[in-house]
């Protein structure tokens, strides 16, 4: 249940001696002093590219990739905007191949901006099939291929968009060489809208090359920005470290997993702007528990117990406790504390108490956990439909995302705090999303063997006959629609501020690195991906 787990993340001893954090900041300063050059001549670049609008593209295009684009966010944003206005009010990019339509029609949509999917229907016959004769053009496929990742319900052309050009893609790979059969392999498998460069950008440091008289220097930014960042993110996982070794629940909880690194990561990938440190620090402490909490109600609690425990959450006082055993009573002091420090960080900051809405997606998370074991105590399943509802709650989503909401600070107000109250959809898809990957069955906690229903086995209970197979592909169909309804809502109905936005869009992308197991339980990919990023550094030329 919630978010995952796996072996492994205790946080590596080598890394944390007293001077590794003094030289971190000396790092930063240096880092700093060489990116601030080189980031003047292309911000001057892109405010500068007037009509040429397809390079301009290019190079935003290459900027996210290397997971470098916030520093270029305010040059980004003017020139889309200019895009957008083309896109808006003329058929300027009627004489435009399938290339730059659908990489503008992909840049835009992600930067919050409504485009039409009509300017996709000169590519298409009566039948709204696309011409098959654009199939030659590899780089216009793979455009085409990531436009489609940002579709909405009822967009069958994007649909359309997406199996014609992933068809046309797999059919090319045997007659490509390699450099280009990789690229064109990691375009099916990880496209933009669905990934997180901070992941991906290395390998953009060498497969971008020569595709642009400007992409050697930009990747060299990159590089200077990849090591700094790693200075930043080493820095946290010390703070975090300290942290939960001083708050002493891993030896007060004798089953508490010590998995300090592995909170971390989900802050990391949902606030992934390296200015944003103290945040990420404050956000893996909710994380943290609710891990432990999911722990106590899936593992270690009985059900009178449990139901003590979210009686005393419910009514959020330290006395409740007083019949509940001593680790829930452990466990509680520490949600009461966390829970108390982190309002006041941010009344002190934004001059907002967030105390109650904190304090309600608590006592919503354990009444879902209940709900929860109840099922599991009386043997009795519910309705898959009924099944993700709570699941989508005991998913820990809405606890992190609320926590984000006022770690931002950004636009405060008793409309948008009602909102999130209600779990609204840019919450509930990525929960979504989150809950019905782990219920796939891939992903089992290698120490873990308490009750952990699943969406696959009450929808087989529901549907007697049904075989996993297909069960299965009725549940990634729902993962589809749940990245529509998701895309919606971040583009059309979306109410919040663009970085919550993006925290949204980030716990989604997470998912399939967080729930790709092997078959010894372990996460190899994401592992890679983190040792990567946090302890092997890149070679500046």
């Amino acid at each position: 249940m919630s978010l995952p787990t796996a072996n492994k993340w205790s946080i590596a001893q080598e890394h944390t001696n007293s001077d590794y954090r003094t030289q971190h900041f000396s790092l930063i300063d240096d880092f700093c002093n060489k990116y601030a050059t080189k980031t003047k001549v292309f911000k001057d670049m892109l405010s500068n590219m007037g009509e040429n609008s397809f390079q301009g593209l290019l190079m935003i295009d290459a900027m996210q990739r290397l997971n470098i684009d916030y520093h270029f966010q305010e040059e980004i944003d003017e020139f889309l905007q200019m895009q957008h206005l083309n896109f808006s009010t003329s058929c300027s990019y009627e004489h435009h191949n399938i290339h730059e339509v659908a990489l503008c029609f992909r840049l835009l949509r992600q930067q919050g901006h409504y485009v039409s999917t009509e300017v996709f229907d000169r590519f298409t016959d009566k039948e709204g099939k696309f011409n098959k004769g654009l199939g030659k053009d590899i780089e216009g496929m793979m455009a085409l291929y990531e436009a489609s990742q940002l579709s909405i319900a009822g967009e069958d052309i994007l649909d359309e968009a997406g199996h014609f050009s992933n068809q046309i893609l797999k059919a090319m790979l045997p007659y490509l060489d390699d450099g280009q059969a990789i690229f064109v392999k990691n375009t099916i498998e990880h496209p933009c809208h669905k990934s997180l460069p901070m992941f991906t950008a290395r390998k953009f440091f060498s497969e971008l090359q020569g595709m642009n008289e400007w992409i050697t220097s930009l990747q060299e930014v990159a590089k200077v920005n990849f090591n700094l960042v790693q200075c930043i993110h080493q820095d946290e996982v010390l703070q975090i470290s300290k942290w939960w070794r001083d708050l002493g629940l891993a030896k007060d909880l004798k089953f508490a997993r010590d998995q300090p690194l592995k909170w971390y990561v989900c802050s990391m990938t949902c606030l992934t702007d390296p200015r944003l440190s103290e945040l990420r620090i404050e956000l893996t402490k909710p994380i943290s528990l609710v891990y432990l909490i999911d722990d106590i109600f899936d593992i270690y609690g009985t059900l009178d117990e449990l139901t003590l425990f979210t009686e005393a959450v419910n009514r959020w006082e330290i006395e409740a406790t007083e019949q509940l055993p001593d680790y829930m009573k452990t466990c509680f002091k520490a949600l009461y504390q966390i829970t108390d420090e982190i309002s006041y960080k941010v009344y002190q900051k934004y001059g907002w108490n967030p105390i109650d809405s904190l304090r309600k997606t608590w006592t919503t998370l354990c009444n879902a956990f209940l709900v929860e074991a109840k099922w599991f105590a009386s043997g009795q399943l519910p309705k898959a439909e009924e099944y993700l509802k709570n699941g989508i709650v005991t998913s820990g989503v809405h606890v992190a995302l609320v926590h984000i909401f006022f770690l931002l600070g950004q636009d405060i107000t008793k409309e948008r705090i009602h909102l999130l109250d209600t779990i609204p959809g840019i919450i509930s898809s990525p929960a979504t999303i989150l809950r019905l990957w782990d219920d796939l069955g891939s992903a089992k906690d290698e120490n873990q063997e308490g009750n952990d229903g699943s969406y696959m086995e009450c929808y087989m209970m529901e549907n007697q006959g049904c075989s996993s197979t297909r069960a299965r592909e009725h549940v990634m169909s729902m993962i589809s629609d749940a990245w529509k309804s998701l895309n919606q809502h971040c583009l059309i109905e979306n109410q919040l501020d663009a970085t919550f936005t993006k925290a949204c869009l980030n716990v989604a992308r997470m998912v399939p690195l967080l729930y790709t197991y092997d078959d010894q339980q372990c996460l190899p990919s994401l592992e890679a991906h983190v040792k990567s990023l946090l302890y092997d550094s890149v070679t500046l030329s």
